[in-house]
């Protein structure tokens, strides 16, 4: 009789084939999208209308086909599309580019068509079936394609094709560097502490996870309360230090502020059983303790972004519990609470993705940062994946880096169970907005969140949709409430400088604990603004703090444990 294999082998090797698959899917588990598209087909043929309307449209887009083909054929300019920006130049109107542009479009249309809308399909399912149908549509664009683009061969034919010869000198820079795991062509313009970060400050303390870097306000006297900022530790934190004219930080410490900013260590193999209450022992909880020791008897000011604004409100509401009252407020930039409705980022995640992403860390320890980008890429792909290809490879032009587009290149690592715990207990069972989110083994409750809050969230976030960000509302009792909603996606809505008249946005203040307006309701009464949201924030900062009549702190405090340890920006921000 054949012995039976220990339960722990047994998953020792599901483990290793879940990893093995990772490698050839690229992360995505398939056993999702299979059952999404089994879902599609098995609701579809029940659905007798929705089939009727489907043969209908068939047939008329290969009648309009065939109408079309024969007036192009009469050999006049004939424009594929009235509205559609990607065929729109005039080398569009000749055949046969507007037959194969016209084609497409009503075969585009049908496929969209044919994936919305079928009866009785589960939500989850429709969205990945919409999400794939995407992807495939996108890829079989002729805009994409030398041969089916007239533009690019007009292109070509007027560089003698020396724009192929540039692109594959382009391909083959971007395949070394991924091979290599070298920064992108163009970063290298950008350098940290060099001309990004470059805001002068000290490190002040230094532990497994994170530094803490203090900034001097650059005004003779200074506002008491300090800000502390707790950025995403998927990102380095200098997105809030970029070039000077659009760093926050030095618009803060040109306005009176005492800046404290988190630098998260990125992890190796070797840190992955950090969990997400190391990040809020080792990080928040001891960058406050420093905090108070540096400025003491004041409160300070909290700025949370993205995952970091996530772990903030966790501990402003540890915090509350305990009965510490050294917040003085809370400050949320894109950070989500309530994730009932996270945003098309739910695609990614299911238990089933879960399992195939903690087979891949178990392996390596960490998540990187390349495969969380390759999922952000995928849901823009036309932007950041099609038209970035062509205008690199085919028309062998490649595109200026900025500063925001090099940190973006700059990626962090994510430790195993963090991520896990993080995807699990506030994605998939949302335990935050649930009140059953635990801290150190006690549960933490958003509702004992009395402290003035300034909630911002973004129009085009992908990330953490700001219909998403504005639940935190419900979740807590805060007096004095503020959300604002500005235009941009999750990086370039932040991060738009003190004066930029491309920006607007709007906010709007309460001051009572029970009223929660809808979405709709907060729209209709808050007025758009035109410019930079930094100013009408820095002016909430000011008018939640004394007089700005207090001398500069000391830098560091020795005495207490925490002398200066390096110039700003630090060790952890240079870890690749």
């Amino acid at each position: 009789m054949a012995e039976s294999i220990p339960n722990n082998t047994q998953e020792q090797l599901a483990r290793e084939m879940r990893a093995q698959l990772a490698a050839v899917t690229g992360g995505l588990a398939p056993d999702d999208y299979a059952q999404a598209w089994w879902d599609w087909y098995l609701n579809l043929a029940q659905s007798p209308g929705k089939q009727t309307e489907l043969a209908q449209s068939a047939f008329q887009a290969i009648a309009d086909n065939f109408s079309f083909l024969l007036k192009a054929a009469e050999g006049k300019p004939t424009a594929p599309a009235n509205d559609d920006k990607r065929f729109a130049a005039e080398a569009w109107t000749r055949w046969p580019f507007n037959v194969m542009a016209r084609s497409y479009l009503n075969w585009e249309q049908l496929v969209t068509q044919a994936t919305a809308e079928v009866p009785g399909i589960p939500q989850r399912s429709a969205d990945l079936v919409k999400f794939t149908s995407r992807q495939l549509l996108e890829a079989a664009s002729p805009v994409n394609y030398l041969l089916g683009n007239p533009e690019l061969l007009e292109f070509t034919r007027a560089q003698s094709g020396q724009n192929l010869v540039a692109g594959f000198k382009n391909w083959l820079e971007d395949a070394d560097a991924m091979l290599n795991h070298k920064a992108p062509t163009g970063s290298g313009e950008f350098k940290v502490g060099e001309n990004l970060a470059v805001t002068p400050g000290k490190v002040v303390y230094r532990n497994d996870l994170i530094e803490l870097i203090q900034y001097g306000a650059n005004t003779p006297q200074v506002h008491a309360e300090p800000i502390l900022i707790v950025p995403a530790w998927i990102m380095k934190f200098y997105i809030l230090d970029l070039s000077p004219s659009n760093s926050l930080v030095r618009y803060l410490v040109d306005k009176g502020h005492t800046v404290f900013m988190i630098s998260w260590k990125n992890p190796q193999a070797t840190d992955r059983n950090l969990g997400m209450d190391d990040y809020h022992n080792l990080g928040i909880r001891d960058a406050l303790g420093a905090v108070g020791a540096i400025v003491p008897h004041a409160k300070v000011h909290a700025v949370g972004y993205c995952i970091g604004g996530t772990l903030l409100s966790i501990a402003a509401a540890e915090l509350a519990r305990r009965g510490d009252e050294r917040l003085a407020s809370v400050t949320l930039f894109a950070a989500q609470t309530d994730f009932s409705e996270p945003g098309e980022l739910s695609l990614f995640i299911s238990p089933s993705q879960l399992s195939m992403l903690e087979a891949v860390m178990h392996k390596a320890g960490v998540l990187s940062s390349d495969k969380m980008g390759a999922s952000f890429t995928l849901l823009r792909s036309r932007d950041l994946l099609w038209n970035p290809a062509v205008n690199t490879y085919l028309k062998g032009k490649r595109e200026k880096l900025n500063d925001l587009m090099a940190w973006n290149s700059d990626g962090t690592r994510m430790p195993s169970r963090m991520h896990s715990e993080y995807l699990k207990q506030l994605y998939l069972q949302n335990d935050l907005a649930g009140g059953r989110f635990k801290v150190n083994g006690e549960i933490v409750n958003l509702n004992a969140l009395t402290l003035p809050m300034f909630v911002l969230g973004t129009e085009a976030d992908h990330v953490a949709p700001w219909t998403s960000t504005f639940k935190v509302r419900a979740l807590t009792r805060s007096v004095d409430y503020t959300f604002a909603l500005v235009s941009g996606g999750h990086n370039g809505g932040i991060v738009c400088g003190p004066e930029n008249p491309k920006r607007r946005f709007r906010a709007l203040t309460w001051k009572d604990a029970e009223r929660v307006l809808t979405p709709e309701q907060w729209q209709d009464q808050a007025e758009l603004q035109q410019g930079s949201w930094w100013p009408t924030w820095q002016a909430w900062l000011t008018a939640h703090s004394g007089a700005m009549d207090t001398p500069s702190p000391q830098v560091g405090n020795a005495a207490a444990g925490y002398a200066v340890l390096e110039d700003a920006p630090g060790s952890y921000v240079l870890q690749r």
